[in-house]
Parts: structure tokens; sequence; C-alpha cells
């Protein structure tokens, strides 16, 4: 991953050494701090490619240190929580953070997860084929749904001619609604697009990150098609 910075927070020792000598072997140059106020420090100094939070770390919690990164960046974050029906990993996700890993982990899974993150960060592009719902294209790829616009060769948007800040993960999850408004995209093929899943994952992620959305663009915005996922309104 050439000189790709992680910054991994953890209480728990033999967690922490294992797991920055794995990420180390894999190329990457780690910065392993064991609670949340060295984080947001080792975040402010150095400012990592990417965040990998412990929900449970004394000082300042993971998700508290999520939600302050997140004021301050838009650096793909992904926490790691011991149980994966807890309410943290619901509160990590509406902090901002874009992933998730339930600890006990295996080393290749977290791997794989870390480079599916970077790979979406690398390029917020990457959208379907448009469908032929009731978007008007404007010039220079930009996209009008009512007052929102989005504009797919700047990677932004507007709401009302007002500037919207999006996290990568939220445009991308934008531009795949933008691409077939009017159609129902399920959970399982967003999970594919947008996160990029080449197996199951936990859909709580997308609908959180939907909240999220809708929360920025308009509630009425992404429609919920029940039992089936979500589809873009014109």
């Amino acid at each position: 991953m050439g000189d790709t910075h992680v910054l991994f927070v953890e209480d728990d020792d033999v967690i922490r050494e294992a797991t920055q000598l794995a990420l180390e072997r894999d190329g990457f140059v780690v910065t392993a701090v064991p609670d949340g106020l060295q984080g947001l420090e080792s975040f402010r100094a150095r400012r990592p490619d990417i965040a990998l939070l412990d929900v449970m770390v004394p000082g300042l919690d993971g998700v508290s240190l999520c939600r302050r990164i997140r004021d301050e960046s838009t650096v793909p974050v992904i926490m790691l929580s011991a149980r994966a029906d807890s309410i943290d990993v619901v509160l990590g996700l509406e902090a901002g953070a874009d992933d998730y890993v339930t600890k006990p982990f295996d080393g290749a899974v977290l791997m794989a997860r870390i480079r599916a993150v970077l790979r979406r960060f690398g390029h917020a592009g990457g959208a379907g084929a448009a469908g032929d719902g009731p978007a008007e294209a404007l010039e220079g790829g930009v996209l009008r749904f009512g007052d929102l616009e989005v504009d797919t060769e700047g990677m932004e948007v507007r709401r009302a001619g007002t500037t919207v800040a999006l996290t990568p993960t939220e445009m991308r999850l934008l531009l795949e609604f933008s691409a077939a408004p009017g159609t129902v995209l399920s959970r399982d093929r967003l999970l594919e697009r947008v996160w990029d899943y080449g197996w199951g994952g936990d859909t709580r992620v997308v609908d959180v990150h939907v909240q999220r959305l809708r929360g920025k663009i308009g509630q009425d915005r992404i429609e919920t098609v029940r039992g089936f996922g979500y589809k873009l309104r014109g």
C-alpha cells in the first residue's frame, strides 16, 4: 500500500501490537496509540490516510473520537467493535464512520476491509449506467432533481443553491442513486457498489448512511421501498 498511513487506536496491548505488526508487514505505515486523546493528537499531527478506532478506549471513546475527526476531515474511518449486535456499531456509523469490523477479527478480513475503503476513497465516482428516471441533465455533468444538483464531474452537491458537504462514502451513495433515479436499489447492491463488498455485509451500514444522506439532501428525497431497498425521487 506504499506509504499509506494508518492511525490505529486500541487499548488492548496484545491486539494493538499484533495488528500493528500485521499492518506493517502488509506495507502500511502505522501509528498505534492506546487511548482516544492520544489518537486525536496523532490525527491532528500526522493526518493519516485512514483511521481504525476501537469503540471502547479510555480518555476519549472511539465514537466521540470519530465524531471529532469527522468535524475536521473526510478521512476514512473504520470502527472496531467487540459485539456485532452492539448499539455502538450504529452509534459509530452515525458519528461518521464508513465501515466497521467486529472483534475478534481475522487479519485477512481487516486487510480486505481497509483496502476496500481505500479503493473507494481513491475515486469518488464509479456509479453505474444511468437509468431513465426523471433527472434533468445540465451542462458539465450536473444532474438536477428538483432543488438538488449533483455535479458528477466536480463531485459537488448543491441544495437550493447551497453547497452540501458530503463524505466520500455519502457521495458515492448519492452517485449510485442519481445514476438510476426512480429505480429501487437493494441494500445488497449498494453494499457491493458503494462499500465494495464481494461478500455479504451488515445492511445497517447502508441504512445508517442513507439516514445521514437524507439529513443533508432532504428527508423525502430518498424513498424507502419496504422489503426491497431505496430509490431516489426525481
